[in-house]
């Protein structure tokens, strides 16, 4: 394990992967309740469109400067349909609550919304010139994966799952669950066409993002936990 220490298992409120929920599903819900051609401009306005975001004929580094770059955070709370918002909220909170006790709350929404716009400007940067917009906190649950099985990469996580007619606790190795999570990418990007194609580096470079920050949290994650 990258992090074991001995704990004094002091009691700390979570409250950072509630909110993330809580925020996603109410912009779901707010986005479904418009009309289709509001809800379409909106998706446009408040995505990550990389053709509004950098023009692949101009330098980059002044690009970054432009203000449309608060894009690559309104995209983290936009989804498409409800299995595309679900399939990431369930890997959130699968792996965000374990992470977020070991990160604290501030240093775990941190890298939720650092990791997934970091995800989403290297999708951007991937499809530069592309119209179609990039949406979903899919690069930001990449992000804590990532973290996750840096920090504990031998960790089986406790699942209920129905079996029959009956619920069954299981343990489940975290390595497998990823290996469902990307599953269930390849799923949306076939499923049909309103999911839209998933943008493979978003999820790359959120993951590669959370690896990273990991290893430079690893000292003060050590420190909460004796504390």
């Amino acid at each position: 394990m990258f992090v074991h220490v001995e704990t004094r298992r002091r009691r700390h409120v979570q409250w950072a992967t509630v909110l993330l929920v809580v925020l996603c599903v109410i912009s779901f819900v707010g986005l479904a309740l418009m009309p289709g051609p509001q809800r379409m401009s909106m998706w446009l306005e408040w995505g990550t469109v990389p053709a509004n975001i950098f023009d692949p004929k101009a330098p980059l580094l002044p690009q970054l400067h432009d203000p449309s770059l608060l894009r690559l955070f309104t995209a983290l709370f936009i989804h498409l349909a409800w299995l595309h918002l679900l399939g990431n909220l369930l890997f959130l909170v699968i792996f965000g609550l374990p992470a977020e006790r070991a990160l604290g709350s501030l240093r775990f929404l941190l890298l939720f919304v650092i990791g997934g716009m970091v995800a989403n400007l290297a999708g951007a940067l991937s499809l530069a010139g592309v119209r179609s917009p990039i949406i979903g906190c899919s690069g930001a649950v990449s992000a804590v994966l990532g973290t996750y099985i840096a920090l504990f990469p031998r960790a089986r996580l406790g699942l209920v799952l129905p079996l029959g007619f009956y619920l069954e606790f299981v343990r489940v190795p975290a390595f497998l669950l990823i290996g469902i999570w990307v599953l269930l990418q390849l799923l949306f990007s076939y499923v049909g066409a309103s999911y839209g194609a998933v943008v493979w580096w978003t999820h790359i470079a959120g993951f590669l993002f959370g690896v990273v920050f990991a290893l430079f949290s690893r000292d003060d994650i050590a420190r909460r936990l004796r504390g």
